[in-house]
């Protein structure tokens, strides 16, 4: 075959005058072989037919592919020729013919589109995969699919294509029966020319059981209708087998197969139950398949009661028993119902389930609410039955309903008490404030109070409430059976009321001051402040601020002018009402002089200032007094303040023999208030002292202590006290220089069993004071015990015996130890040697080692004090020493 080489000009439109040359020569020499055709014919010879390489007849015939083979040899050889030998070709018809097969071979060089599939027919199962490859031989432009109904086909969830130049490829996923028909991939050029090719697809239904359940379950007497739901194309033959038999309306005349397939068995009963084959075939693919139905016969249960009316008395720990027996298949479910509930297992009720059927139900510790009706309930796939016992409780009073009540202040409040018991009891009220009591019918003096009553129910209604009725009230219910009581409390509301009748307060000019609002309202009060009609807000202004709490609020205000005194107000809110207070902020002044100034106690040193309250404290309290004294003739005021307000002062480091002046001023937030009037006092001249005060207290052995308590000093410190003994048997005294600012002395050594005698004097450097005798007794010498225990506190005492008690343990485990090897001792021993010699498995005998030391030091019948606990940790360091030396 020749090989056609590609050219520019064959692809470009210009070639057209090329190609429709060659039509034209071709044309030419087909009407010259005609007219040389017709000549022969009137020779009387037979003309010879001549197949044209080509015949393109328009310049789109010229665009399409033309196959090589119409220039081989064979299909030269297709040409019909006559009987006889040819005619010479002229050299005319040569050249013709040279020129059409050059035009020919121009137009040719495009090669032929072709469209091929992979498949022809296919045969597909509903439900199967599938794909298809379609070939295009060319240069196609583009390749399409085009499914049965002629739509082309775009890629989705159950059809996907892959296209490329020359190939692509449809895939169908799952296919249904709606899939089936004839698929179409056509392939387009350049030029617009289309070539396509088809596949038939045939889908058909494989046996398919759908969905059949097993078992099935009907009810005792009714129509069953075992399902069997097969599918397949054609469709199945489908037969019914029970215990291997196979159902026909011959041999079972209670059961019958359905057009559907399905198979129905007339009033179905517990003998029907079994295993049912549904067994389908197609005789046209040879398939056959089968499934085994287990077919349920419910029967309804059967409910009965042994006994049906019970009697039980409430609140006496009493239980009753109920019982009922139940039948059916399933075996039914038994509950027990009480008012459209059903009862769960819980103290008051308990129950048993027993074979055969048998259900109890116990009621434990019976109520009046226990009393009524009570359902036994049987239930299982085939239905329910249910059977009623009556249990009829005798109680004893009891209150049911008693609430609080909320009322107004001023209106009526109803209290309504109901009771139950068996008989109805009877109620009355007591009012817990007063024990004021009411029964049904009465009415208080006042008319305030009466009580209704009526079919277990009282009513106690209060007319124009009061504060004072607010509080408890108690309803008592009596019977024969007994009684009960039961209270409740009644709340009363009210419009605010104000606590505190303070109004007028008192400030100055950069003093903050607080005004309080207390009120008292229920329910609670929303206060509000206002100034002048201008309500002052929550966040308060510049020298304003408001502080809330319960039933209280606190206006802080800082005067800055004469603007900020005036009068505050405030105003407390419920729903009940509104009430106001107002308040007055007024301008604090100094407070007035103090009076009666009186001077009293006076001393070389110290003399005492009283003196009256000012009859004003200018609005504000007073903080505290100021006293101010000097010498006569001096320009120098000393301050003294007094303690808070106390209205005594001393004054104290005064010089003696001197005139001095003492004024008194009271002060206050404020400022300081105008002084008294001058009062004049002088000191008492310097002198002797007074004889000092004398207390004794023996000492330790052979000393005496004696306490020295200084008196007047006389104006000035006492240098030194004399102090002379002697006993009452001696007549020479001796004697102990004290210095003055001791405040006992100590005599010693002193004789045992002797009477001594004290002469005390005290000294300044005016002179001596008279003395102050003292008499006191040294007793018997004690013993040696007595001795040694008698400079020892209590402390030291019990500390000793603590060392020797541990001294005695340390001796008791020393000789455990030697003699049967035992002890605390011989557990350290034992430890540390065992580190010594197991050195491979030294970790782990260190950890028993300290378990054995553990369970010696717990096992010891005493406890160690802190020294006892050093000495053993100075002995486990020494023999852990030892041991690792």
């Amino acid at each position: 075959m020749p090989r056609c080489r590609y050219l520019p000009e064959c692809s470009a439109v210009p070639h057209l005058s090329i190609c429709q040359a060659a039509e034209r020569r071709a044309s030419a020499v087909d009407e010259r072989r005609s007219g040389s055709a017709r000549i022969r014919r009137k020779r009387g010879k037979e003309p010879r037919q001549i197949q044209s390489p080509a015949e393109p007849e328009t310049d789109e015939r010229c665009r399409r592919s033309v196959s090589l083979a119409s220039f081989s040899p064979a299909a030269e050889s297709s040409v019909q020729r006559p009987e006889g030998p040819p005619p010479p070709p002229t050299t005319p018809d040569m050249m013709l013919t040279l020129v059409h097969l050059l035009g020919l071979l121009v137009c040719g060089c495009q090669a032929a589109l072709q469209v091929s599939i992979s498949l022809n027919k296919v045969e597909l199962s509903v439900g199967e995969s599938k794909f298809f490859i379609c070939t295009a031989i060319g240069e196609p432009v583009r390749l399409e699919w085009y499914n049965p109904q002629g739509e082309r086909i775009l890629p989705s969830k159950r059809m996907a294509l892959h296209t490329e130049t020359s190939r692509s490829r449809l895939i169908i996923y799952n296919a249904i029966i709606e899939d089936a028909g004839i698929y179409r991939c056509q392939a387009v050029d350049g030029v617009g020319h289309t070539v396509e090719a088809s596949v038939v697809l045939e889908i058909y239904q494989r046996l398919t059981f759908r969905d059949v359940q097993s078992p099935q379950e009907f009810r005792h007497g009714e129509t069953a209708e075992v399902v069997c739901d097969v599918i397949s194309s054609p469709v199945p033959v489908v037969v019914w087998y029970y215990q291997d038999k196979e159902i026909t309306e011959e041999h079972h005349s209670r059961l019958q197969v359905l057009p559907n397939n399905n198979l129905q068995i007339h009033q179905v009963t517990k003998a029907d139950e079994g295993v049912y084959r549904c067994e389908a075939s197609v005789e046209a693919r040879g398939e056959i398949d089968f499934v085994d139905i287990a077919v349920v016969v419910n029967v309804p249960p059967v409910l009965s009661v042994f006994q049906q009316s019970f009697n039980a008395t409430a609140d006496y720990q009493e239980s009753v028993t109920f019982t009922c027996m139940t039948s059916g298949s399933p075996d039914p479910q038994v509950s027990w119902h009480r008012k459209g509930q059903q009862l769960e297992p819980s103290e008051q009720y308990i129950i048993i389930r027993l074979d055969g059927g048998r259900s109890m139900l116990t009621v434990r510790n019976i109520r009046q609410a226990d009393g009524g009706s009570y359902t036994c309930k049987a239930t299982n796939k085939a239905g329910s039955q249910e059977r009623e016992v009556f249990l009829k409780v005798f109680v004893q009073p009891h209150i049911t309903q008693l609430k609080n009540v909320t009322a107004v202040e001023g209106s009526a409040a109803m209290i309504s008490c109901v009771a139950e018991g068996e008989p109805l009891p009877d109620i009355s009220w007591r009012r817990a404030g007063d024990g004021q009591t009411f029964v049904d019918g009465d009415k208080s003096r006042d008319g305030r109070f009466e009580v209704r009553g009526r079919h277990g129910k009282s009513v106690l209604t209060i007319s124009g409430v009061k504060l004072l009725d607010l509080g408890r009230f108690d309803c008592e219910a009596l019977s024969r059976i007994g009684g009960h009581q039961k209270s409740m409390f009644l709340d009363i509301e009210y419009t605010p009321k104000f606590l505190n009748n303070h109004t007028i307060h008192y400030s100055w000019e950069g003093n903050p001051v607080n005004i309080s609002c207390d009120v008292m309202s229920n329910p609670p009060a929303t206060m509000l402040w206002r100034r002048e009609r201008l309500t002052i807000s929550a966040e308060g202004t510049a020298n304003t601020r408001v502080h809330s709490a319960s039933g209280k609020s606190v206006l802080e205000v800082t005067p800055m002018s004469d603007r900020d005194f005036g009068r505050y107000n405030c105003t407390a809110r419920n729903n009940i009402g509104v009430r106001y207070q107002e308040f007055i902020l007024a301008q604090a002044d100094v407070p007035s002089n103090p009076y009666s100034v009186r001077l009293s106690a006076v001393s070389q040193r110290l003399v005492t200032v009283t003196f009256m309250k000012p009859d004003s404290h200018g609005g504000v309290p007073i903080s505290y007094y100021l006293v101010q004294y000097k010498e006569a003739g001096s320009q120098e005021w000393r301050d003294v303040r007094s303690h808070s307000i106390q209205t005594t002062v001393v004054l104290t480091g005064l010089e003696p023999n001197t005139t001095y002046e003492v004024r008194v001023a009271a002060v206050n937030g404020k400022g300081q208030g105008e002084f008294s009037h001058k009062e004049n006092f002088q000191t008492i001249p310097i002198r002797e002292p007074s004889p000092p005060a004398v207390h004794g207290q023996r000492g330790m052995g052979k000393a005496y202590r004696l306490g020295l308590v200084k008196q007047d000093d006389g104006g000035m410190p006492i240098v030194e006290y004399i102090v002379k003994y002697k006993t009452d048997k001696e007549e020479q005294w001796m004697t102990k220089l004290v210095p003055g600012a001791n405040d006992f002395a100590m005599l010693q050594p002193l004789q045992w069993n002797t009477r001594y005698e004290v002469e005390i004097t005290a000294r300044n450097v005016k002179g001596l004071s008279e003395p102050t005798f003292y008499q006191f007794f040294m007793p018997q010498k004690p013993d040696i015990t007595e001795s040694l225990f008698s400079g020892l506190g209590l402390g030291a005492v019990v500390g000793l015996c603590l060392g020797a008690l541990l001294l005695l343990l340390v001796l008791v485990d020393i000789s455990c130890f030697f003699l049967r090897r035992c002890g605390l001792l011989m557990c350290i021993t034992r430890t540390l040697c065992s580190k010594k010699t197991a050195t491979s498995g030294k970790g782990k005998e260190i950890e028993e080692g300290k378990a054995a030391y553990l369970y010696t030091y717990n096992s010891r019948p005493t406890t160690f004090s802190t020294t006892e606990a050093s000495v053993e940790g100075r002995k486990w360091e020494r023999v852990s020493q030892a041991g690792y030396d």
